[in-house]
């Protein structure tokens, strides 16, 4: 199904957030939509691999890095795990690599921007927390929307 993000706005403005436009789009597929689950993690993607380690039907992964742009929170293998556990999108709030080959993979990824360096592995990170960053608030449960203009957060399914 094709989402428009300002379809969307113009139907139910009252009920949404949106995003500062600082996101650009990494994978193969430009449009998603889904309910959320979330990743709270700095420069440690151990809890984002145990995330798309289950099963993500109808889901999309948010992963809040707190922006920084030092490592890399994602990349083909893992975005690949997340292709073969059915999650419909990934946004992070970070960098992510392997931009060559992500953007012929069939899943929506957005990101700050990209780096080669990998990712350090402590175990640090929380899954299903509250989130805030790009001028809203994202909680668990709420409903991503995300096409080539933009992306917003519901509290609810917008689409039936």
């Amino acid at each position: 199904m094709t989402i428009s993000t300002p379809d969307l706005c113009d139907l139910y403005e009252t009920e949404l957030q949106v995003l500062k436009p600082i996101f650009h789009h990494y994978g193969g597929r430009k449009s998603c939509h889904g309910e959320i689950s979330t990743v709270l993690c700095e420069n440690d993607n151990s809890m984002v691999i145990e995330r798309l380690n289950s099963p993500g039907v109808g889901k999309i992964l948010v992963v809040d890095g707190k922006g920084s742009k030092k490592t890399s929170l994602l990349g083909d293998k893992l975005a690949q795990v997340a292709i073969d556990n059915s999650w419909s999108g990934i946004l992070i709030h970070g960098s992510l690599r392997d931009v060559e080959i992500l953007r012929t993979l069939p899943i929506t990824i957005l990101a700050l921007g990209s780096i080669p360096r990998k990712t350090i592995k402590l175990g640090k990170g929380n899954i299903d927390v509250p989130l805030s960053f790009a001028g809203v608030d994202i909680c668990p449960k709420f409903h991503l929307y995300a096409d080539e203009t933009g992306v917003i957060i519901s509290k609810r399914s917008l689409i039936f």
